[in-house]
């Protein structure tokens, strides 16, 4: 493609926060977004100091300096001497201009202003201290994408304790395969959720979950699907409005170092365990304020919304929009009930400006039929952002001739692991179909290949070769940092390696193939899987599909499944059509050896698609942990196919 497929105008782009950052430290013209990233990773201490002097951080004390032992990775540490709290730097204001809008799955509509957030966290914030919770006391949230959680998740962090959650479609074992890690002394939760026009009561899982959690000393139930639940069959359970304290107008903030723990959370979990990964709230914070301001031009007054759960890191993302004076629109239930057309309703009447979604919510719409260019008045929108999988080139294609023209499309990766991104949005540059903009300021992305040589035009590993910010403190009960180190650092020693398969682009931007442990390999030959994807998913029939590799007879053979509409059956026809798209716009190589159809495909509470799992299943392995599947039931579909013994 020789041309991008949007440009901001001049003045959009001049009117840009990234722009002005960049202009402040010398950096104009066409090039100037370029070098700046350069500067920021060449020079991190100016880099990070103005970060967060520009946006305003919040401290009571001061870095002596911002980068000590700048070399280790691990072992850097970032403003020592420096003392904040997370949630004063998330609770700027205290006026009646809305901070939180929630709208739900039944339509049901609920705002909190500056002020009534304030107070509400003020509340809970009491309650926590009368009841002795505090420094490094961890509290577990249980819960549905709704006000509460936000309130609950400053709160916390106001008494300078830990914040972890996960959303309640969790099973009891996922849950206690992450909470039970940690030992919280508090649980938060709800009677139920709705989703897909079904109500849902989780009481009786919330009774099996808190009867195992042992140091928890008082289950806390904010009702949704009543006005006053039954709770009594929960152990030490309590309602939330008889838990909250009285307060007195103040709100006191624990003043803390930069690298106190603020958050769990957890990996996926799909090959054993969930790796609990403890993030400090400085680095969190900090990253944030970079990605919101800069990469999106995230401003006061904007209205920030994501359709994630509160198992995703993307809920800490979101809420971290609040440290931007940003409206955060929350909304909890599927994104396709009762319509294709519900999340736009939504951005409509809420005039959402940044609308975050998945890159297989992009495809699922574009399946559907939906074209809110022609349905809905997105006015107000002025960028969309992407994650959780590879933005194929064609959903590009769709956003700009479907959704909106004149929108900036941004894809974005990063991970659990960073609680951020390394690879983001340029509001001020052009978008280039199937390319994720830029690498993040102040992150020194590369790609290696198996040698650890830095490659250009190639594919290979993704790895970021200097400390930043938001690297994890650590691992929860790893004190010797062994289980951290082999996670990250022992493909390549002292660089991070992120487990993506990626390319560096002519256009110095990234593009990212899928998870380089889920690669097909046949001959010897490294094929990502989402150049698979790309050509299938483009089939009418086809809704979804999951790529693997089989070993056999002494290589692998590339299998593929495919989920097709309902009422289709997967013929010779559709397989040869498959394969002809496939070697026609990829190689011989990437063509399967076996297509298979199947009713459904497995995936994570977070909605990606678990290869590994799978390549699992088909070789007779156990899978360590389904519980931390959304649909635990697909990988049955997978076993003991007499298609793939022949």
């Amino acid at each position: 493609m020789t041309e991008p497929i949007w440009r901001p105008d001049p003045e959009r782009a001049a009117r840009t926060q990234i722009v002005h950052f960049a202009a402040q430290h010398g950096f104009t013209g066409e090039d100037a977004i370029r070098e700046l990233w350069h500067w920021s990773v060449e020079h991190p201490e100016p880099f990070w100091r103005d970060v967060w002097k520009s946006f305003g951080v919040i401290a009571s004390e001061e870095a002596e300096r911002v980068l000590e032992n700048p070399d280790a990775m691990p072992g850097a540490r970032w403003f020592p001497g420096a003392r904040l709290n997370f949630a004063q730097n998330l609770l700027r204001r205290r006026d009646d201009v809305p901070a939180i809008i929630f709208v739900g799955e039944d339509g049901r509509r609920r705002e909190l202003s500056w002020r009534e957030l304030w107070n509400s966290v003020e509340r809970l914030a009491a309650a926590f201290r009368s009841r002795g919770i505090g420094l490094d006391d961890r509290v577990a949230g249980y819960l549905p994408n709704i006000p509460e959680t936000i309130v609950a998740m400053l709160a916390t962090s106001a008494v300078g304790a830990v914040w972890s959650s996960c959303s309640p479609d969790f099973g009891v074992r996922g849950v206690l395969d992450r909470f039970g890690q940690i030992e919280p002394k508090l649980l938060i939760t709800v009677d139920g959720y709705l989703y897909g026009g079904k109500r849902i009561d989780v009481r009786e899982k919330v009774a099996a979950v808190a009867a195992e959690l042992k140091t928890v000393e008082n289950v806390v139930v904010v009702p949704f699907l009543e006005d006053r639940p039954h709770i009594g069959p929960i152990p030490k359970g309590v309602l939330f409005e008889d838990f909250l304290g009285r307060g007195d107008g103040s709100l006191r903030f624990e003043q803390l170092p930069f690298d106190f723990p603020l958050y769990v959370l957890y990996s996926s979990g799909t090959t054993g365990m969930p790796k609990a990964i403890v993030h400090g709230q400085g680095g969190t914070l900090l990253q944030h304020l970079k990605e919101h301001r800069l990469h999106c031009d995230l401003r006061p007054g904007d209205r920030l919304f994501y359709y994630t759960t509160c198992g995703w890191m993307m809920w800490n993302w979101l809420a971290s929009g609040l440290a931007s004076e940003a409206t955060l629109v929350l909304y909890d239930g599927s994104p396709f009930h009762p319509g294709p057309e519900v999340l736009w309703d939504l951005a409509q009447r809420e005039r959402i400006t940044i609308f975050g979604t998945s890159a297989k919510y992009l495809q699922a719409l574009e399946k559907s039929g939906a074209a809110p260019i022609a349905t809905h008045d997105l006015g107000s929108l002025k960028a969309i952002l992407s994650t959780g999988s590879p933005l194929l080139a064609e959903s590009f294609d769709y956003v700009y001739r479907k959704i909106k023209t004149d929108v900036h499309l941004a894809s974005i990766s990063g991970g659990t692991d960073i609680v951020s991104c390394f690879v983001l949005g340029n509001p001020a540059g052009p978008v280039w179909r199937g390319e994720i903009q830029m690498r993040g300021l102040g992150m020194a992305v590369d790609v290696f290949d198996e040698h650890g040589r830095p490659v250009r035009g190639q594919r290979g590993e993704l790895v970021c070769t200097k400390p930043f910010p938001s690297m994890p403190i650590g691992f929860w009960n790893d004190p010797d940092g062994s289980r951290y180190r082999k996670a990250y650092f022992e493909r390549f020693p002292n660089v991070w390696c992120h487990g993506d398969w990626a390319e560096l682009t002519e256009h110095d931007g990234i593009v990212i193939y899928g998870r380089s442990d889920a690669v097909l390999n046949p001959g010897g030959v490294r094929i990502g899987t989402a150049e698979i994807y790309r050509q299938v998913e483009q089939i009418d029939e086809v809704l979804e599909s999951v790529c693997v590799g089989q070993d056999w007879e002494g290589d692998v053979r590339i299998v593929l499944f495919v989920k097709l509409r309902d009422g289709l059956v997967l013929d010779d026809a559709l397989r040869e059509r498959i394969r002809r798209r496939i070697r026609e716009n990829t190689t011989p190589r990437h063509v399967p050896a076996k297509i298979i159809q199947v009713a459904d495909i497995p995936r994570t509470m977070s909605g990606k698609i678990t290869e590994l799992a799978v390549r699992d299943v088909i070789h007779g392995r156990p899978v360590k942990n389904t519980e931390a599947l959304a649909n635990p039931s697909a990988l049955d579909l997978f076993r003991d196919l007499p298609e793939l013994k022949v």
